[in-house]
């Protein structure tokens, strides 16, 4: 009896543990990929690759090695502010605050200038990515994954911020590619991007786009489609037209696709995503029965997985005449190519006919494969100086020009 007894239990463990296993498989196999993994090849789902994470504070100004840094001759590179966590996009006010956004964290920051010492200031907590900012009329606006906010008569209440107000919360959820960057346009409306939900996929008809709010309404228009993601745009300043960077998808191998640089002189164009990559290179799956011909081609390849991001329109007086209406581009560098590729500021040129020139502006920020920091946004200062962020340090560096 005993024995039957033990016999039926063990019979019953069997059975629960086989039941268990394919339970477990049946979930895995109904459990999407990570974001970052779609599109990986059967050969590359192997890799231990995964996104790179700045360090969770920053590093203290005195450990960041700018003295690596190479510049053209007369340029100069100083650290300019620190201690921001993850500092990402740049927006400067009436009255001379710059204000730092974050993606992984939730707080936006200002910096005040003391005439050669920087204060900064927490002004707000308890976001969600709160990546994009930008000024307008003594506010500002803050774009978090699905709404956007209004911070008025910000820089005289630095210290006892107002609530916000809301512009929008309609906005997608999605936090793939979710977190925008903000550019008030010569118009008064503000554009930033709504980046598809995946690697590769063909996006809701919300997403994959740039768009633009008006601030005072709430109305939302789309502006630009077939934009995968772009973290950086401007406006010319004589023609007024938007410029912006794109970041190709991934798994299609190191070399391929390339980072964007493209141009929007009008509203409605569509910039190939996800048919077309590089404005040349069809995608494998989703660019079946499909031309790249169709799209808007970009201005300029940027090179492949370097994620350019932050850009800016150079229109100040500091820099020689020749960096007059550059652009320049900071690029975030690779996370998942065998060699790494970016980790720069890049100036584009152009020359009498209008053709574009890429260069490393502020290299030595790579060696082989290490780096010692991560450039996200740019801005122009007044007095005609550059700010660049850096993420993964978490401060502001200042470029200047002497002869």
């Amino acid at each position: 009896m005993q024995r039957d007894a033990r016999h039926n239990f063990m019979r019953l463990m069997l059975g629960a543990c086989a039941l268990f296993a394919m339970s477990a498989a049946l979930v895995q196999a109904q459990t999407p990929p990570p974001p970052w993994t779609q599109g990986r090849s059967a050969e590359q789902e192997s890799s231990p690759l995964k996104p790179l994470a700045p360090p969770p504070t920053a590093t203290p100004g005195k450990e960041i090695p700018l003295a690596k840094a190479k510049l053209p001759p007369g340029f100069k590179i100083e650290l300019w502010a620190e201690g921001i966590p993850n500092a990402r996009s740049l927006a400067l006010g009436a009255k001379g605050t710059v204000f730092v956004s974050t993606r992984l964290r939730t707080e936006v920051y200002a910096v005040v200038d003391r005439g050669g010492s920087r204060e900064v200031k927490m002004i707000t907590k308890g976001l969600n990515s709160p990546n994009g900012v930008a000024f307008k009329g003594g506010a500002l606006y803050v774009a978090e994954i699905s709404r956007v906010l209004r911070y008025d008569n910000i820089e005289d209440q630095l210290d006892n911020p107002p609530e916000p107000k809301v512009v929008i919360d309609t906005l997608p959820k999605d936090l793939p590619h979710g977190w925008k960057f903000l550019k008030v346009g010569p118009d008064g409306w503000i554009y930033f991007d709504v980046g598809a939900p995946c690697n590769i996929c063909v996006p809701p008809a919300t997403h994959a786009q740039i768009v633009r709010l008006q601030p005072e309404s709430g109305t939302l228009e789309t502006y630009a489609m077939g934009v995968r993601h772009s973290v950086g745009m401007d406006f010319h300043p004589v023609t007024k037209e938007l410029w912006f960077t794109d970041n190709g998808r991934d798994w299609l191998g190191d070399n391929a696709p390339s980072d964007e640089l493209n141009r929007a002189p009008r509203s409605g164009l569509h910039f190939g995503y996800p048919y077309c990559h590089q404005g040349d290179t069809l995608d494998p799956e989703l660019g079946k029965n499909r031309r790249c011909g169709e799209f808007v081609k970009p201005v300029l390849k940027l090179g492949p997985h370097v994620a350019a991001l932050g850009m800016r329109f150079y229109d100040g007086k500091m820099f020689p005449a020749e960096y007059h209406n550059n652009i320049f581009i900071a690029l975030h560098g690779s996370w998942n190519r065998n060699e790494k590729s970016g980790y720069n500021l890049t100036r584009v040129s152009f020359g009498p006919n209008g053709e574009p020139k890429a260069e490393v502006f502020v290299g030595g920020i790579l060696d082989g494969q290490n780096f010692w920091g991560r450039l996200v946004d740019v801005l122009v200062m007044r007095d005609g100086s550059l700010l660049v962020s850096d993420d993964w340090n978490g401060a502001i560096y200042r470029i200047t020009y002497s002869k």
